[in-house]
């Protein structure tokens, strides 16, 4: 057994869910406090545990809704569970929703240094990986434009660049790989390769079970919020499109 480095406890996420179109801030609040608004209670996530080594690579697969995206941004910090625990041994670096943390009104060169601030980088360590990050995304004269004109694929690659350009302990991928052209996502599928020497651990969400395959080597089929398998990468896709098949 090597070392656990995180380590997900019958974790559940609730959320409340409003049935009723609310047109503004001042709306909602009038409503709330007059107790006018009805809720509906819905679990992202139950009962859902696992433990994920070091050196780890693990793919999570399973439908839109399963709950994938809202299992990484709980082992990232972003938002705290409802009910479990989730311990976390190691630097995280998160690449969730892709340009999550980006302020649209900024450049992209003023993006980096924000990115990279809330990553946990100082200054003087962004600014001696600045021109890699700028070369790797392939932003070019684009970088002294406000991110708000970019299109989602620019943002998409600068997010990644930053997100890679140092070696993390952990990386927490969400669908990352699938933007971009096809060269860009070869120059990502590239670096991830090379990160993985370095005995990164990669928690990877796709909905692409081959792109899984290739960059995993341990999946979790989740589905409505609970965990349906997890095990070797192979024997977990094979039991989703097995699933998938059936289901169309």
């Amino acid at each position: 057994m090597g070392e656990t480095v995180i380590t997900v406890d019958n974790v559940g996420m609730e959320f409340n869910l409003s049935k009723e179109k609310v047109d503004s801030l001042k709306e909602f609040f009038i409503k709330l406090m007059k107790r006018e608004l009805k809720f509906q209670p819905f679990w992202a996530l139950k009962n859902v545990s696992m433990d994920v080594e070091k050196g780890d690579r693990v793919g999570l697969v399973g439908l839109n809704g399963a709950g994938k995206s809202t299992l990484l941004k709980l082992i990232s910090g972003v938002m705290k569970p409802t009910e479990g625990r989730i311990r976390v041994k190691g630097r995280l670096s998160p690449l969730l929703a892709l340009g999550a943390g980006f302020d649209p009104s900024y450049t992209g060169r003023e993006n980096i240094f924000l990115y990279g601030a809330l990553m946990g980088h100082t200054k003087q360590f962004i600014e001696s990986k600045f021109d890699e990050i700028v070369e790797f995304s392939e932003i070019g004269e684009f970088i002294d434009v406000p991110l708000k004109n970019y299109s989602s694929g620019m943002g998409a690659r600068l997010a990644f660049s930053i997100a890679t350009a140092v070696q993390p302990e952990i990386l927490i991928l969400d669908e990352v790989l699938s933007v971009g052209d096809a060269k860009f996502q070869e120059k990502s599928r590239l670096r991830m390769n090379s990160l993985m020497e370095g005995q990164v651990t990669i928690l990877f969400v796709s909905h692409s079970t081959d792109q899984v395959r290739k960059i995993c080597d341990k999946a979790v089929w989740l589905h409505q919020g609970k965990v349906i398998t997890q095990g070797p990468v192979d024997e977990v896709c094979d039991d989703y499109e097995k699933f998938l098949q059936l289901k169309n």
